[in-house]
Order: C-alpha cells, then sequence, then structure tokens
C-alpha cells in the first residue's frame, strides 16, 4: 500500500459531519417519538369512544402502518444515495418526515370528520414511514464514511446520542404538556402542539445537512467512476441494478443483517416506545410518571453512550453486541421482575437494567453495520437489511406485545419477547465478523491527523519527517537556547 492510497481525514469536517447527521437524526425520532408518547391520547381523539385505554391494539396498529413502507423507503432511497449522493437523499428524507409530523398536527378529529380522521392519520403514518426508510441506512453511512477507522465506533455512537435526544426530547415536551395542560385539554388541542414543532426543527435540520459535502469514500468512488475500472462498474450498477445486486449478490450479509437488526429493534422499541404504555395499562401508572422515568432511563443512557463507542473501538464490536445480547437474555425477566413491584425505586432499577443493556447495543450498531457492506452498495444495502428487518420485527413489537399479553394474560410476556429475540442477535453476533479498527470494505484506509507536538514549555512546535530528522541516538539531550526560547 502506498502512502497516497489512505486518506488523513479532517477533524472538522468530520465533527461538522457528525453534528449534521446526529442532529438531523435527532429531529427525525423526535418526530417519530411524538406519536409513541402520544399514544393514549391518539387512540382518544381519532378513533371511535368504544376504544378503552387498555383495548390498544388499534392505536399501536397505527404506530405499526408506518414500519409497513419502511421497507420500500429504504428500496426507493437506498439505491438512489448510492447513485446520487448520501447528502442529497438525507435532506430529501428530513423534508418528507417534517412535512409528514406537521401534517399530523393539522388533522380533524374523529368527532369533526369522522372514518375520515384515522384514515388520514394512516395516510401520513405512511408518509412518515416512507421518509424513514432512508434515514438510518443514510446517516451511519454519513458519519461511517467521514470517521477515522480508529474511531468509527466513538463517531457513529453520536448518531444514536441524536436518536436518545430525539426520544427524549419528544417524551419531555409531552410530558410538560400534559402536566401543564391537563388530560382534557390535551385531547382537545394541546396534542397538535408536538406535531407541530416538527416544521421548524425539519427546517434547521435541512439547512445542516445542505451545508455539508458528500462523504469522501462516494466521492472517491464517483470519480474514479469516470474510468474504466471496477469502480465504474459499481457505479453503474448501483444506478440501474442496484436492488438485483444487493438480493442475489450480498444476500448472506443482507440475513446476517436482518436478523442482527431485528433482535436490537425488538430490545429498542420495547424499552423506548412501549415501555410507557406498559407502566400506564398494566400496572396503572399515569402517563406522566410513566414518561418522567422513561425519561430518566434515556438520559442516564446519553451520559455513557460515547464511552460505549470507545469501547468497542477498543475492544472490538462484536463483545459490546454480545454483552447487549447476552443482557437481554439474561436480565429481562429480572427487571420485569422489578418493574411489577411497582414501587419507583424497583420500577427505574428494572429500567436502568435493561437501558444498560440496549446502550450496549445503541452505541456499537451504528459502526458495525455500514461496515457489512462495501461502499458501492452500502446505502442500498443496509437501508434495505435495516428497514425490512424493522418492518418485520421493530415496529410490530408493541402491537404483538400488547396482542399476546390480551392472549394469555401474562404481564411478563414483554420479557419473554425480548428474551427470544435476544437469542437470535446472540447467534448473529456469533457469526458476524469483527470490523473494529479495520477499514471500510471498497474504501481506502482513513486515519486522523498526526498531532503536532509541544515543546517543554507548551508552545506548538514541528513535528520533523522521518527523512530528515536524525538519528535518535544523535540527538541533543537538551533543547537548542533558541528554541527554549
Amino acid at each position: 500500500m502506498r502512502r497516497s492510497d489512505i486518506t488523513v481525514t479532517d477533524e472538522r469536517a468530520v465533527r461538522r459531519a457528525v453534528k449534521a447527521a446526529s442532529l438531523g437524526n435527532a429531529m427525525e425520532w423526535f418526530d417519530f417519538g411524538i406519536y409513541a408518547y402520544l399514544a393514549g391520547t391518539i387512540g382518544r381523539v381519532f378513533f371511535p369512544p368504544g376504544v378503552t385505554p387498555r383495548n390498544c391494539c388499534r392505536r399501536f396498529a397505527t404506530f405499526a402502518v408506518a414500519f409497513l413502507v419502511r421497507p420500500l423507503g429504504g428500496m426507493v432511497f437506498g439505491p438512489m444515495g448510492d447513485k446520487v449522493g448520501r447528502k442529497k437523499v438525507l435532506a430529501l428524507t428530513m423534508i418528507l418526515m417534517a412535512a409528514g409530523t406537521a401534517a399530523i398536527g393539522l388533522l380533524p378529529t374523529y368527532a369533526a370528520v369522522g372514518f375520515w380522521s384515522p384514515l388520514l392519520l394512516i395516510v401520513f403514518r405512511l408518509l412518515q414511514g416512507f421518509s424513514t426508510g432512508g434515514e438510518y441506512g443514510g446517516a451511519s453511512t454519513f458519519i461511517a464514511e467521514y470517521a477515522p477507522d480508529k474511531q468509527r465506533g466513538y463517531f457513529g455512537s453520536f448518531l444514536e446520542l441524536g436518536t436518545l435526544a430525539g426520544y427524549t426530547g419528544a417524551a419531555g415536551l409531552v410530558t410538560a404538556l400534559t402536566a401543564w395542560l391537563g388530560n382534557d385539554t390535551m385531547d382537545a388541542w394541546g396534542w397538535r402542539i408536538p406535531f407541530l414543532v416538527a416544521g421548524p426543527l425539519g427546517i434547521v435540520g435541512i439547512h445542516l445537512r445542505l451545508k455539508l459535502d458528500d462523504t469522501p469514500a462516494y466521492l472517491k468512488l464517483e470519480q474514479d467512476g469516470d474510468h474504466p475500472t471496477d469502480a465504474a462498474n459499481a457505479v453503474e450498477t448501483a444506478a440501474h441494478g442496484g436492488l438485483a445486486r444487493i438480493f442475489f449478490q450480498y444476500w448472506p450479509t443482507l440475513v446476517l443483517c436482518i436478523a442482527l437488526v431485528g433482535a436490537y429493534n425488538v430490545t429498542d422499541y420495547m424499552l423506548l416506545s412501549y415501555m410507557p404504555t406498559y407502566l400506564s395499562d398494566e400496572l396503572h401508572y399515569s402517563e406522566t410518571h410513566g414518561l418522567l422515568i422513561l425519561v430518566a432511563t434515556m438520559v442516564v443512557l446519553m451520559l455513557i453512550i460515547n464511552q460505549v463507542g470507545r469501547l468497542n473501538d477498543h475492544f472490538g464490536r462484536k463483545p459490546l453486541l454480545m454483552t447487549g445480547m447476552l443482557g437481554f437474555l439474561v436480565l429481562s425477566a429480572p427487571s420485569f421482575l422489578l418493574v411489577r413491584q411497582g414501587s419507583l425505586l424497583a420500577v427505574s432499577a428494572g429500567m436502568l437494567m435493561l437501558g444498560l443493556s440496549l446502550v450496549c447495543l445503541l452505541g456499537t450498531m451504528s459502526a458495525a453495520l455500514p461496515a457489512m457492506f462495501p461502499t458501492h452498495v452500502r446505502y442500498g444495502s443496509l437501508s434495505v437489511g435495516y428497514n425490512l428487518s424493522a418492518s418485520l420485527f421493530g415496529g410490530t413489537t408493541p402491537l404483538v406485545i400488547t396482542a399476546l399479553i390480551g392472549v394469555t394474560g401474562s404481564d411478563m410476556m414483554p420479557a419473554y419477547y425480548s428474551m427470544a429475540a435476544a437469542l437470535v442477535g446472540v447467534i448473529a453476533v456469533a457469526c458476524m465478523k469483527e470490523t473494529a479498527q479495520q477499514p471500510l470494505e471498497g474504501s481506502p484506509p482513513r486515519c486522523r491527523p498526526r498531532r503536532r507536538r509541544r515543546s517543554w514549555c507548551g508552545h506548538r512546535r514541528r513535528n520533523p519527517s522521518s527523512e530528515t530528522a536524525p538519528p535518535a541516538h544523535h540527538r541533543p539531550l537538551t533543547l537548542p537556547l533558541a528554541e527554549m526560547s
């Protein structure tokens, strides 16, 4: 390998890219989280009065319906991102999500227009799901292709920090409005406020993403595409036959990605989306108290997720992923037994046990998943695999758990469902390759710039090259007088 084959990263450009992708991701999941945390109010506003709080299958069905079109969004936006660039597609997904969320805030209620109310709600939920199909695959690819190889886990963890920040912001806003306005006012008009906030936030996210250049890996692929090389064929394939290539050439990796993401999404949505409803419907907590406990748990996870990113850079992706999966496999039942005790301390301890297992996955997935696929199909492959899995397993988690509790009458069904998903995850982690501190497949190695050394008095001085620097045994033991001054 020649020195020219190695890309030296621009640290300021990396940090700008991470900030734009993470903040955009936070705004995207703020929009998506609002619906989950207003599920009780949505059931009362958009459905007939006969829908009781305990019978929440209908409102979770409209939560799950957005996931039906996420694979379609991934199949459209993913190959498009490999063809026209990551930046443009990420800005487009932000526009669609902000428009869909703001439109829900303007919808008439069931009392006003009857059957048209839930029908329109489903239409805009489908728009939300379609846009989300291009979000995670693009944002994680964007950060992974900007970050140095030895810090991909650390910088990738900021993406999920954005996810937690979006969820926390949505939960905090809903909790504050409910405490301030009360349930009756929230049902009357207060529920519209969180949805309408999405419009201005979306404009900010679009501005941040459009200011950036595309990733160096994609720009190099595009540059090499002008020549009759393998990269040129890759660009042409991504443009015309990206989906066929993904499904037929990379199907073993795609299946592994689906299994890994499925286990991760079940545990993620169980804790971050379904738990407030579980606390209110099954344990009869008030909606505000349940959300406050979840917000506190997510704040703790936000404080440590970047350290998890550093750990998976140092020890590897597989050890951290295996720790998270085994945590859910072993600790899910004890955690829900604690939650069922009902006291504030027991509920908080149970949710924290689940949260610490989840943060091992959150802080590692955004670095592990993009490294599974080569550059010319990375956005498309990850978007398809991630969203197929999210559609089948992630978004249906609240609906499936609610149905299982209704059929069996057991409040422990969320624990059993998480344990089954974690078992699949353990097998998937065991089968994946370790990619920590290695270049992304199809991209040149990326490293940080060499830091200039400091003199003994703290001033920066130029680091001489190895060609001109004298051998160590010829260097003076003391600094020259001019340099000491």
